[in-house]
């Protein structure tokens, strides 16, 4: 069995994972920090690029399809949109729900080491209901971690907007250990108790919602009032985890997505990219070798390819909760790289990546190793 999704289908928490307390195997327990929560505030790096970034939350229902988690009424889910946008307009946006947040860390035994409303009032960037920028942007879908909140790619979406993407992220129902949808309804991660030793039915579904998502933000009536802002020759997909290899599954189903990238996801179905570009960014157990699936699509890449891994990473060092452990005075112990390294580093091969492809703008970051970033390993077996 594939040890990421082993250790989230065997049990959430390892997939939820906030870093666990130093020295602490397995179960989080109280520490010094504890008594410290009340007065810590959470805030997410701030964006690089030179737009202001505005944030709107949307709900989208497929009611051509059942639910395949639920085994009774239509797909549905929640998506956060951020895009370029007036500076000054907007008020303040919010980062979790206090329920959602509770949720995940108590999937991570983590709830009495740290408040749930200090992790919701995490300060974001983006501000809610802002007034768009005018002009036309590539769009990037992002997909979270396996029972991970689409909040967890916060850092990255805000910063995608900021150089001029516009960016869906993607909450897809009974897959995180709690999203809040409209009615007062929290969905928590069905998909974490009935998921077996093989992850296809996650990238599969996930590669139908993308299809949804797409029709809905690019036909002839979108959902979102702000889809003018979307160029839609130009999509791309970046995902964490089993997100990771949804982008993969979805470029295989969907022709609309021009290039993706994996963060650290093994790749359940073999790669069809029809000669696109693809980005493999890994922690650092990930060199050749170290995940059976990235060796096995490799050769079936046929278009532009980087296999990347960090030196010092781990599965989580592409997401929020990185920076958020070592603010919380939570380091992860098996990383060697800080939360804002972790978060620079992420975003900066990411945007480099998509800069190339969307934009056309040449990348020498990508063309070997560099001297500023030591960290980041080429692989070319």
């Amino acid at each position: 069995m594939n040890r990421r999704l082993t250790a989230t289908a065997a049990l959430l928490a390892a997939a939820l994972a906030l870093p666990l307390a130093p020295g602490i195997a397995g179960v989080a327990t109280a520490a010094p920090a504890t008594v410290q929560q009340a007065r810590t505030k959470l805030e997410l790096p701030r964006p690089t690029g030179r737009f202001a970034v505005g944030q709107d939350v949307m709900h989208l229902v497929d009611r051509s399809r059942v639910d395949h988690w639920a085994k009774s009424g239509p797909r549905e889910l929640m998506v956060t949109m951020y895009y370029p946008a007036r500076p000054g307009t907007g008020h303040a946006a919010g980062y979790l729900g206090t329920e959602e947040a509770r949720l995940l860390l108590a999937s991570r035994r983590l709830d009495q080491l740290v408040r749930a409303d200090v992790l919701a009032r995490t300060r974001v960037s983006s501000r809610a209901d802002a007034r768009p920028l005018g002009g036309r942007y590539p769009l990037v879908v992002l997909s979270p971690g396996f029972g991970v909140h689409r909040a967890s790619l916060g850092a990255l979406a805000e910063d995608l907007a900021s150089r001029g993407y516009v960016v869906a992220s993607v909450d897809h129902a009974y897959e995180s250990a709690g999203t809040a949808f409209p009615g007062g309804r929290m969905l928590e991660c069905m998909a974490c108790e009935q998921l077996g030793e093989d992850g296809r039915p996650v990238t599969d579904g996930r590669a139908a919602d993308v299809s949804f998502l797409l029709d809905r933000l690019t036909g002839r009536h979108p959902a979102w009032h702000g889809a003018e802002l979307i160029d839609r020759q130009r999509i791309a997909m970046v995902g964490h985890s089993i997100g990771g290899a949804a982008a993969a599954a979805t470029m295989s189903a969907d022709r609309r997505v021009r290039a993706g990238v994996d963060l650290d996801g093994s790749i359940w179905s073999p790669a069809d990219l029809g000669g696109r570009p693809f980005l493999l960014l890994g922690a650092e157990s990930s060199r050749p070798g170290g995940d059976p699936t990235w060796d096995a699509n490799w050769p079936r890449l046929d278009g532009w390819k980087r296999w990347l891994t960090v030196t010092g990473s781990t599965h989580f060092t592409f997401t929020d909760l990185a920076v958020l452990g070592d603010q919380l005075g939570l380091p992860d112990p098996t990383s060697s790289l800080t939360g804002a390294r972790s978060t620079e580093l992420t975003r900066r091969y990411v945007g480099a990546f998509l800069d190339l492809h969307l934009k056309g703008r040449p990348q020498p970051l990508l063309d070997g190793p560099s001297a500023d970033a030591p960290e980041v390993l080429f692989h070319r077996p």
